[in-house]
Order: C-alpha cells, then structure tokens, then sequence
C-alpha cells in the first residue's frame, strides 16, 4: 500500500466517505487521513472492517469515526452527517463514494435489480450531499476556509463511455455527472464546491477477475492508452487534492483518472 502524502493541507478538516471501508473508498479514508483530516468511515454490509481502518487511521494519529448506514435510505443519510457533527462538531468534506453493482444484459435484467443500483448509486450521492450541504450552509465560511464545504462525487469513465451489461450502472452515473453539475451551480453562492472524480480501470476485489489473470489484464491494457491499470491510491491523491483549498477554484467538473480510458483507443493507429 502507497503512503499517504506528507503534506498536512487537510489538517482539521473533517471528512465522511461513505463506502469508506474498502477499496477506493478505503483508499481515500487513509489520504484523507494522511493528510490530517479527521474521517468518518461509512459501512453498510459489514462493520469490522470500518472499524478496523478506523483503529489504522487512529494508528497514524488522525481521530476517525465507524458509523454504518444505507445512503438510499433518507433517514440514514441525514444520520451520517448528524453523527458527523456530533463526534467532531463540524463537517467539511464529504466523499459520497458508495456504490454497488448488480449486472445483467438489459433484456434479462430486473426491474428491482434497476431500481436497486439507481438507489444507492445516484440516489443515495444526492441524499447524502443534501444533507451535508444543509450543514455547510449552516456553517458558513469561517476565517480558516476558504469554502464552506466540499462535495466529491464518485462517477465512472461510464458516465459518458455505454457499457453493455451494465445498464443500469452505466445510467446511474450518468446520471451523478448531472447532479454534481447542478449541484455546483446551486450552491456555488453558498461557497460549496461539488466535484466529480471518475476512476477507469483500478485494481478492486470487485472486478479482481479483471485484472488477475494476467491474459484478461492483457486485453483491458489494450483499453487503456496509459498502457497499466490503475491503483486505488491513483484516484486517493486526485480526491484529496479535489478537497484542499489548492482546488479552491474548482467546481462543476469531473476529473478524469482512467490512464486515457475515455480516448477512444480503438482508434490508435488511425482506428
């Protein structure tokens, strides 16, 4: 596992990452972390392993949080933030990175399986932001910020590349460029920032058949002009970054991290 950067630009400031117990979202809990924040670690499934980083990061000398929750559902939503700011009085950025997947080919797949994923993965992102964003309202800008609140919202290459067998994760993140752009635009007179990250292909226990065999990995590098496959600590970086006040100027807008996912590499060569 990559360290955690040096700098302390984050020292502070007080983060929830929902989904911050595994993969991506874990890797972020610990930049966050690293960086001098204090986390809450959101966890639905499965408790001990929130805990765990929680007891890693506190290792490392950052206070953190295990609070579990659904984000599709309103009132656990609201919780999360509430609890936030019950444990450390303020909340400054949140990571709204839960997501699932529940894949089928459209014509073999379930309506409740549609519903399900659009649940937590859009959803969830905007019941999440609102009320993380009644908070930073609340809170205003203080003389040691330079915005009121930060909101990261976690897409995919697929929020403009179709993925066949994937519809329903292919619309929901489309779907969260959408809210994340209007969202800035709504709450940029609050000084809140909202922010898209969109990760390509990283190595996660949810697409390991991907990347483990070294034959399939072979054909997914063909899919990325940056020719490796990306680590969650390539998406961790860019979102800390995306919440120091280095990015203060940034709102609106998604960042691609995808090694060149989005190129169109079927055209390499003249296509």
């Amino acid at each position: 596992m990559a360290e955690a950067a040096n700098t302390r630009d984050l020292a502070g400031r007080v983060a929830l990452v929902t989904g911050g117990d595994s993969g991506i979202g874990a890797a972020i809990t610990r930049e966050l972390a690293g960086r001098g924040a204090h986390v809450v670690i959101n966890w639905h499934s499965e408790e001990g392993p929130a805990e765990a980083l929680a007891r890693e990061v506190a290792r490392g000398g950052a206070e953190a949080l295990a609070v579990g929750g659904d984000v599709s559902d309103e009132d656990d939503a609201n919780r999360l933030v509430a609890e936030t700011v019950a444990r450390f009085g303020r909340i400054d950025i949140l990571v709204a990175n839960a997501g699932i997947q529940i894949d089928a080919p459209a014509l073999e797949l379930e309506a409740k399986d549609w519903r399900k994923v659009l649940d937590v993965n859009l959803t969830g992102q905007f019941l999440v932001a609102k009320a993380a964003a009644r908070q930073f309202v609340e809170q205003g800008v203080n003389e040691n910020r330079r915005s009121a609140g930060v909101i990261v919202c976690m897409s995919s290459v697929h929020d403009v590349v179709p993925w066949a067998g994937h519809v329903n994760y292919a619309a929901a993140k489309g779907g969260v460029d959408m809210l994340m752009k209007t969202l800035a635009q709504e709450l940029g007179r609050h000084r809140i920032r909202v922010v898209g990250i969109a990760p390509g292909a990283i190595k996660t226990d949810i697409n390991r058949e991907a990347w483990s065999d070294e034959e399939r990995a072979s054909q997914l590098r063909e899919l990325i002009p940056y020719g490796r496959i990306g680590e969650v600590e390539d998406v961790a970086k860019p979102v800390a970054w995306l919440c120091s006040d280095e990015a203060d100027y940034v709102t609106g807008t998604t960042l691609y991290v995808d090694g060149g996912m989005t190129l169109y590499p079927g055209f390499i060569g003249n296509g």
